[in-house]
């Protein structure tokens, strides 16, 4: 049996996620309705038998922590575990994480009392769905000393990833971190036809690594001051002659870093048939069980759309949207291209009556909403009209971010009764 060990990175402000990262790390960003981001790396590990991680962190760690705490609980002849690993001043460093490879160097010392052989390296804000014993059994077949994910992209994105060459052997000789569009032309690779007819002629780092235990470690060794996997240890490794390997991944992968992204993501989950597929009867998602009631639906014409346990929903109509936990949206109320996240808690019928004018929690009636972020326990009042588009410039405010042609709506934020938002026609 292989002895593996996962580190999950969760990454650094998120600033690009923001607002969605203002109270919470980018791992703890709700996503499908009742998931959580790093619900999906986790889940990858389990379900290919991988049974002990690290999730690194440092920004915004309390409700992560909370979550893993709830819901990553094994029995004690599993010796299986998920732990939070935050930045922490040491007798080596009294810094905070300066970039993945140091987040990993400095967290090198917890792994010592765990008996493994490979260290595997995910990252805590992607949705994709991969074998990774697969992956693991691949770098062993390899001989590799550093196994690197690998998938096609197209010229839109090579630049904001990793780019490689590799030879007959999938063993890669040469790669370069973002290359700018005047280099792109240098870094095509043969890929496959299928990947090829859709423009796809670039291999990219998926930032999904296994090393061999040793050979991190020598890594680290000759390499003291570097930070950064992409920009420093990899060049390295390969420019030194040693065995680094492709594993070509085929299936869906997105990298979640931006709120057009993590928008888009979340949509395409409403689609028939989504790439990435939440109803599968062995590659489970899983998450925290929280023993809440079925979703009540009152009258409402349902299109494409996820709903989740424990809402009560009296809306006209909901359309392609994700509708999270515990959502109450009002009647005659329209929500269209949407995620709307849910609320943490109900409030009581002696709350809903000492309201004194302030929207209830949820959203209220005949409201209007497209092209949208609801971020959690949001009290959007009555005849509210919420209509984001490419057509609309960048903006903030204390209760609603306009980004990527997408309006946030704050957690916790209250739009009063009235309130027009976006696109007016």
């Amino acid at each position: 049996m292989m002895k593996i060990i996962s580190l999950i990175l969760g990454g650094g402000a998120g600033s690009r996620l923001f607002p969605l990262t203002e109270q919470r790390s980018k791992p703890a960003v709700p996503i499908g309705g009742k998931y959580r981001l790093i619900d999906i790396p986790i889940s990858n590990c389990l379900n290919s038998g991988i049974r002990r991680m690290f999730v690194l962190t440092q920004y915004n760690s309390a409700s992560l922590n909370q979550h893993v705490k709830n819901t990553y609980i094994f029995d004690s002849f599993s010796h299986g575990f998920v732990d939070i690993l935050a930045a922490e001043q040491t007798l080596n460093s009294n810094e905070w994480f300066q970039g993945t490879a140091d987040a990993v160097r400095q967290s090198m010392h917890h792994l010592r009392n765990h008996d493994h052989d490979y260290v595997m390296i995910l990252s805590g804000d992607q949705l994709y769905q991969m074998d990774l014993k697969g992956f693991a059994e691949y770098h062993v077949a390899q001989n590799a000393d550093l196994t690197i994910a690998t998938i096609p992209v197209t010229d839109k994105d090579a630049s904001g990833f990793g780019i490689l060459k590799q030879n007959d052997k999938e063993m890669i000789e040469s790669f370069v971190e973002k290359p700018s569009k005047d280099m792109l032309s240098e870094w095509t690779s043969p890929v496959a036809d299928q990947y090829a007819k859709q423009g796809k002629h670039w291999l990219a780092s998926m930032g999904i690594y296994i090393f061999s235990r040793t050979f991190l470690e020598r890594l680290f060794d000759e390499n003291p001051d570097a930070t950064d996997f992409g920009k420093e240890i990899i060049p390295y490794a390969i420019n030194n002659a040693f065995r680094v390997a492709s594993f070509s991944y085929g299936g869906y992968w997105e990298d979640i870093g931006t709120i057009r992204s993590f928008f888009d993501a979340n949509i395409a989950l409403t689609e028939p048939v989504p790439a990435f597929n939440m109803f599968d009867n062995e590659d489970r998602i899983y998450t925290r069980p929280r023993m809440l009631a079925p979703s009540k639906v009152f009258g409402t014409f349902f299109n494409q759309s996820i709903i989740a346990e424990g809402c009560i929903i009296h809306a006209r109509q909901i359309d392609h949207a994700i509708i999270g936990l515990r959502s109450r949206i009002g009647v005659g109320t329209e929500v269209s291209n949407t995620i709307v996240m849910g609320n943490d808690y109900y409030e009581t019928i002696k709350e809903l009556e000492d309201l004194n004018g302030k929207p209830a929690m949820g959203i209220g009636e005949n409201c209007y909403i497209r092209n949208a972020i609801l971020d959690k326990d949001c009290r959007i009042g009555n005849n509210v009209r919420i209509h984001g588009s490419a057509a609309l410039e960048e903006f903030s405010t204390d209760t609603y971010v306009i980004k990527d042609g997408i309006i946030v709506v704050k957690k916790g934020a209250v739009i009063a009764d009235g309130t027009k938002i976006g696109l007016l026609s």
